[in-house]
């Protein structure tokens, strides 16, 4: 348990200290750094590509962008825009398709530390480049250890989770929150199945 919540301190910390609200990057790979930032006020992802002679292009709108930890940090083979609350966030990663000339949402993230007794707590991570879903969740049960109650690690979860190509003028909160709804009825789905494993 103490691990789990070491590691959420170490994510959330480095998304913090790494946002920001703008990123010079070479994200079309021609040599020339193009601008990438939040826009707070109007809450979309702008993008200025050189390729495409650093005309402005927007995201969708971020309804819900926490005002203090969320921000663009900048990834191996792009950037990601990281979303965090208080127990909750999400990060969202993208790259450069150089055929198709677009920025592309590559990847999410995301994490939870649940309620007191950190029902609920863990993270996950799909990859839509390929599909494969991976969840470390936990489930606290309040009926084990002599009822004294026992945070329950739910076997990893590895699937396929497959969305259609997204790309960042798309891109809106609307995606991250259906791969929350997903991830969570993957959750739901795999803790019954321990549920009645322990109940035998």
């Amino acid at each position: 348990m103490k691990r789990i919540l070491q590691i959420f301190v170490v994510i959330f910390s480095f998304n913090f200290f790494a946002a920001q609200d703008q990123l010079l990057k070479d994200i079309d790979f021609d040599s020339v750094k193009d601008s990438i930032f939040l826009d707070r006020k109007e809450s979309v992802i702008i993008y200025k590509l050189s390729s495409e002679r650093f005309k402005v292009q927007k995201s969708q709108p971020i309804k819900y962008l926490d005002e203090t930890s969320s921000g663009i940090g900048e990834t191996k083979n792009g950037f990601e825009l990281n979303n965090n609350w208080m127990r909750t966030g999400y990060s969202a990663q993208f790259r450069f398709e150089k055929k198709e000339k677009r920025i592309r949402l590559i990847g999410m993230s995301r994490y939870e530390f649940g309620n007191a007794v950190n029902d609920g707590s863990g993270e996950s991570s799909v990859n839509l480049l390929t599909g494969d879903y991976i969840g470390d969740w936990n489930y606290f049960d309040h009926f084990a250890n002599n009822e004294k109650g026992e945070l329950i690690k739910i076997p990893t979860i590895k699937t396929k989770m497959v969305f259609r190509k997204i790309y960042l003028e798309d891109f809106t909160d609307e995606i991250p929150y259906d791969f929350t709804s997903k991830c969570a009825e993957l959750y739901k789905k795999h803790k019954n199945v321990v549920m009645k494993k322990r109940k035998k």
